[in-house]
């Protein structure tokens, strides 16, 4: 039975536990977007205290899907040689590097890109309170971003991350696509789940294209808005299928609109989640949110709900959490 130090292969890859850094952003890139010694510092400690997957944090793919001003890119590039010293520095201390693809929408602001954002539709982001109506995109703009993600993919691989993850969850532009609050839209991408989801295949088949059909590719899938009216799990379910089916290697699994937000969630709140979209896909499902104790990560994976556990803010909050961890499980009889 495997657990959270059971070494995982998949897609090429070989890992040698199965604690993951998740893509936590750290607010330290420069103006235009460029790796500093701080972000690859941030990195390669939490790699160096035995991750077996470091995911980068959320890299702008266009300057109009940047989220902040202090947002690390990977969009154009002159990014490649930082990105580079990022792959390098967390794959020298043994774990793989992945780059983690965004756009923002509506989550960004016309303060930051100097114009208004694009969206699936012309609605105000629910969970933006000081946010603008954005402007609906057009199919042909629809297009350039997938694009973009192709592009900025291929320069993740060029730079020497061992993968890419897309970026559909916390209310990010794909994210909004998938949810009925912001995507009001009555074309192709807009209606049932699965022209919601147009968008999401598009992007996948321009990374694709990039990339190549070997290099691996995941995707962070925003499994329930927890929001009425919103993205419903039985929909996020059929999503993760279609994107395992679609060539993708991996389903990171974490919050739709609303990201983590909310008080009282509890404990390892999305592993419920994590396990209905486990059932219904055949690649490795990695969970995060809300898991702190490695008693408990290992528990996750020893019951089958996940085959990787992310650790967020207790990793934040000590960047040798996984020497911890392996050192206390290392220590109990395994089974």
């Amino acid at each position: 039975m495997p657990n959270l130090l059971t070494p995982l292969s998949f897609a090429g890859l070989t890992l040698r536990n199965r604690i993951v850094m998740p893509p936590m952003w750290s607010g330290q890139a420069t103006p235009e977007g460029f790796v500093t010694d701080a972000i690859v510092d941030y990195h390669r400690r939490r790699a160096a205290a035995g991750c077996g997957l470091v995911i980068v944090e959320h890299s702008f793919v266009h300057p109009l899907g940047r989220h902040s001003a202090n947002q690390i890119g990977a969009h154009t590039g002159a990014a490649v040689h930082g990105l580079s010293r990022l792959a390098s520095a967390i794959k020298a201390e043994g774990a793989a590097a992945c780059l983690q693809l965004s756009y923002a929408g509506s989550r960004s602001s016309s303060a930051v890109l100097g114009v208004l954002p694009l969206a699936p539709s012309a609605v105000k982001h629910p969970y933006e309170p000081e946010g603008e109506v954005p402007q609906e995109a057009t199919p042909g703009q629809l297009a350039g971003i997938a694009a973009a993600f192709g592009d900025a993919a291929d320069r993740a691989r060029l730079a020497g991350f061992d993968a890419v993850e897309i970026h559909a969850a916390h209310g990010f532009l794909l994210s909004q696509f998938l949810s009925p609050l912001t995507n009001r839209r009555t074309d192709d991408y807009g209606g049932a789940v699965e022209q919601r989801a147009r968008l999401h295949r598009e992007v996948v088949a321009a990374v694709r294209a990039r990339v190549g059909a070997w290099f691996p590719v995941f995707i962070r899938l925003g499994a329930h808005d927890e929001t009425p009216g919103g993205l419903e799990l039985d929909e996020a379910c059929n999503v993760a299928a279609c994107m395992a089916e679609n060539s993708l290697n991996l389903i990171d699994v974490s919050g739709g609109l609303q990201g983590s937000r909310g008080v009282g969630k509890g404990p390892a709140y999305f592993v419920r989640y994590a396990e209905a979209i486990k059932r219904r896909v055949g690649v490795p499902v990695l969970v995060t949110g809300g898991i702190a104790e490695p008693a408990m990560a290992d528990q996750i994976i020893r019951d089958e709900q996940a085959d990787l556990v992310g650790v967020g803010r207790a990793m934040l909050n000590d960047p040798g959490w996984a020497q911890q961890a392996i050192r206390r499980l290392s220590q109990v009889p395994q089974a």
